[in-house]
């Protein structure tokens, strides 16, 4: 049976943290523009990471096939 090799899988390792961290800091980002509190800022920042990696699982392959 034919699938991907090791090296496909490893070859995208640094894209899920890497869209973590951007959604999550962007989200910070726009906070410091509507001068939220620090506490604000901190709640945003968390939960751009939450949905952040939600997006990354959903955009980013896992390597896994699934069967029809």
């Amino acid at each position: 049976m034919v699938g991907p090799s090791p090296s496909d899988r490893n070859r995208f390792k640094w894209i899920r943290p890497a869209i973590v961290a951007l959604v999550g800091v962007s989200s910070g980002l726009i906070t410091l523009v509507g001068n939220a509190t620090v506490t604000e800022t901190a709640l945003v920042v968390f939960a751009g990471l939450l949905l952040g990696g939600l997006l990354a699982k959903i955009v980013v392959p896992s390597g896994r096939r699934r069967e029809r």
